[in-house]
Parts: structure tokens; C-alpha cells; sequence
């Protein structure tokens, strides 16, 4: 069907579309509730939080929470999360997700297209995964170290780095990727994996109705409500619903009502937004101050956060050094609405240390609102000092 047939894009202004992301993705007050129900409740608002595991002041899960939710420590976001409310899978690349989408993901087991999910199973002798899931099944939660060695095998290489070279846990990874195992928490031994029925107690067996295109319409939609606002160019917002991106879906949701199209002054593209969106209320920004995580959903689409913030934003953590605008392991400060500048900190002992502090031009720092925000951030972090400089033009 042509796409002259869609009801027509209306135009955001750049303050409209600010106003409603920073609402909608929950970063204009702390209105969840605080400690273990908010960070339950968060998840389910934002659908994903997205995972890495680089640790400088906080993962990028602890960085996200820690921005919405009071009473919370660093790690507590898996804590109160895993088991049972959350588990782990591809959206937005790796991330957590509610437990009401395991059932989707058990009946698509979906996964990112550079996972190569056909190479392991090739590499994997059959009985080694039986071996393994029926150890998971007698013994779990258990982490991959505790599991019988079932020897090596050939890892997979992307551009010279490595995957696992042992069976055992190349075995996890397909049964992971399958939703046959669940990472159902984390400790001093790494991931900890266990069945479904176990992890997951009250979603593994709900069955999901609908036809072949169940998992791509609910996962769009999804997509669309984590993002605000989904470009429908390419790009890595898309990740695993890349070839969804190209298919007749978008522009049937369209069709059918259950999403807008929308477009910003400056920029030919299109967004998807969910249907209603400008009926919803919207949140004030209060006056708190916001260390954002490098992969927080407001920033998942740089040329979004240039066109509605006036905000340039690149994480130059894969970056070599002398590449680098900014820094290694720079986070965002996002404040009244604004992103007003950004910092790259470490925790080193009993410190919180900021290392470089920038504003943005014309922007000039509030630094009662920064002093409060790095001193709530040293507590979540278990550290009683802080030390920062001051700020210069980014």
C-alpha cells in the first residue's frame, strides 16, 4: 500500500518534543515510588533498560534507575529485579525486560543478528546441550563455573575479539538465547542461570495467541513506547526489529491507529510516536539535577537528542584516546528539562571523583543542583567524599 494512504506527519517543535521525551521516559520528577517497587515499577514504564557491563560510578542499569527512583544503591537494580520480575534478552541490544515479555520471547526466541545463533549450534555437540540444561534443571540457580567442564570448543570472532572457548558456556548462551534457561540474578561468580518455571514462576508457561506477526507487533510497539520517539530511519534504536524497520508493519500500526507519524523542523525524517501521545499529561521537570547513563533511553538516538536538546552526544567509550572529544566513560547532565552539560567521574575509594566537567555553551551550571546530584550519586555509591572541578565549555 502506497504510503500517500498514511494520515500525514504532523511537526513537533523542538520544545514539544523535549517536553513530552523527558516526561514520558521519567526524568522530569521522582513521582515512582522509592527503593525495590520503584525500580519494578520503572522497568515496566520504560519496557527495557539496557545493559553493559562497564562498572565506572555504576552500570549503565544502575545509571538509569538511579536517575528515577530513590532509596537505591549501585547493583540494586538486579537485586530487586532478578529473580522473578525481570529477566535478560535482546531488545535494544542486551537488556532487562518485565517478566510479562518472557512469554513473547519464549515463543519467537528472537535474538540480534550478529549473535550467530546457527554458528554455536554447529560448534556444539546436541548432547552437550541436554548435558547442560538438565544440570540447570537439577541444580540451578547456578553460574556457568559451577557446571560440569564439557571441554572446548571453537570460539566465535568478531573483528579479532573472541567469544567463549568452553562448551559449557557456549551451551548457555543457546539455551539462553532460546529462553530454555533464564539469567535469574548475579554474584561473585558472574550470571547466575536457572529454568523458567523456577526464575520465572508466574509468566514461563502463559501462552501468548495471535499469528506469525505476534512477537514483531508487540515488539514494536514496545520499541516505540521505550523510545518516545522511534526515527524510522536506520540505526542501532532499531537493533533486533532492523528488518522490521523495512517491512509493511510500521506503516500498517500507522493505519490502524496504534501509532503517529511525527517530524521535527530540520530534519526530513519521520518518527513513529504512540497513538495519543499528545493527549497524555506531562510532567514539569523539577528542579533536580540528573547524572544520565551513556545508553539511557533519551540518548539511544544522537541526531533526535541534536534536533529536540541542541545537544551533541557521541559515547566515545570504543573510541581510541586521541579520537576522543569528550573522555572515556562521559555521562550527560540532564537539568530542568535541559541537557546542560556532562561529566566523566571514577569511584576511588572513598571518593567520588569527578575527573573533567563540562557545560554546554551559554549554559551556565547550577551548582547547588550539581553539588546535590554528585553527593546523592557518592551515597548510592557507598562513598562519603566527592571531588570535582570546575566546569569548562564543552
Amino acid at each position: 500500500m502506497p504510503r500517500s494512504s498514511l494520515p500525514p506527519a504532523q511537526t513537533l517543535t523542538p520544545d514539544v518534543a523535549r517536553s513530552w521525551l523527558v516526561s514520558h521516559l521519567g526524568l522530569a520528577s521522582t513521582r515512582l515510588p522509592s527503593g525495590a517497587k520503584g525500580a519494578r515499577a520503572l522497568l515496566k514504564a520504560l519496557r527495557c533498560i539496557q545493559l553493559d557491563p562497564l562498572d565506572v560510578i555504576g552500570t549503565n542499569a544502575d545509571l538509569v534507575t538511579l536517575a528515577r527512583v530513590d532509596g537505591l544503591a549501585r547493583g540494586d537494580v538486579y537485586r530487586h529485579l532478578m529473580p522473578g520480575h525481570a529477566f535478560e534478552h535482546w531488545a535494544k541490544e542486551r537488556c532487562l525486560l518485565p517478566a510479562s515479555a518472557f512469554p513473547y520471547y519464549r515463543e519467537r526466541m528472537w535474538e540480534t543478528p550478529w549473535w550467530r545463533l546457527g554458528t554455536r549450534l554447529d560448534r556444539l555437540p546436541p548432547r552437550v546441550l541436554e548435558a547442560v540444561l538438565e544440570e540447570v534443571a537439577a541444580r540451578g540457580p547456578i553460574s556457568a563455573a559451577e557446571l560440569t567442564d564439557h571441554g572446548a570448543v571453537e570460539p566465535l570472532d568478531w573483528s579479532g575479539w573472541k567469544g567463549t572457548g568452553k562448551a559449557t558456556s557456549m551451551a548457555l548462551e543457546v539455551l539462553w538465547t532460546r529462553c530454555q534457561v533464564v539469567i535469574c540474578g548475579r554474584g561473585p561468580g558472574g550470571k547466575r542461570y536457572d529454568v523458567p518455571h523456577r526464575a520465572l514462576p508466574e509468566v514461563a508457561r502463559e501462552p501468548v495467541t495471535g499469528g506469525p506477526d505476534t512477537f514483531a507487533r508487540w515488539a514494536l510497539l514496545e520499541r516505540v513506547e521505550a523510545a518516545g520517539l522511534l526515527s524510522r530511519a536506520a540505526g542501532p534504536h532499531w537493533s533486533i526489529l532492523s528488518d522490521v524497520r523495512t517491512t509493511e508493519l510500521p506503516d500498517s500500526l500507522v493505519r490502524e491507529g496504534l501509532l503517529e507519524e511525527v517530524m521535527l523542523p530540520g530534519s526530513p525524517r519521520r518518527y513513529l510516536a504512540p497513538a495519543g501521545f499528545r493527549e497524555r499529561p506531562l510532567t514539569a521537570p523539577d528542579e533536580r539535577m540528573r547524572i544520565l547513563g551513556p545508553l539511557d533511553p533519551l540518548l539511544w538516538d544522537r541526531g533526535l537528542v541534536k534536533l529536540a536538546f541542541g545537544f551533541e552526544y557521541a559515547w566515545e567509550v570504543y573510541k581510541p584516546a586521541d579520537q576522543r572529544r569528550w573522555g572515556w566513560y562521559v555521562c550527560p547532565l540532564l537539568h530542568r528539562g535541559e541537557l546542560v552539560g556532562r561529566l566523566e567521574a571514577r569511584v576511588e575509594e572513598d571518593v567520588l571523583r569527578v575527573d573533567t566537567l563540562w557545560r554546554e555553551k551559554g549554559v551556565k551550571l547550577d551548582d547547588a543542583a550539581l553539588d546535590e546530584a554528585l553527593a546523592r550519586h557518592a551515597k548510592s555509591c557507598g562513598v562519603t567524599r566527592v571531588r570535582r572541578p570546575r566546569a569548562r565549555v564543552g
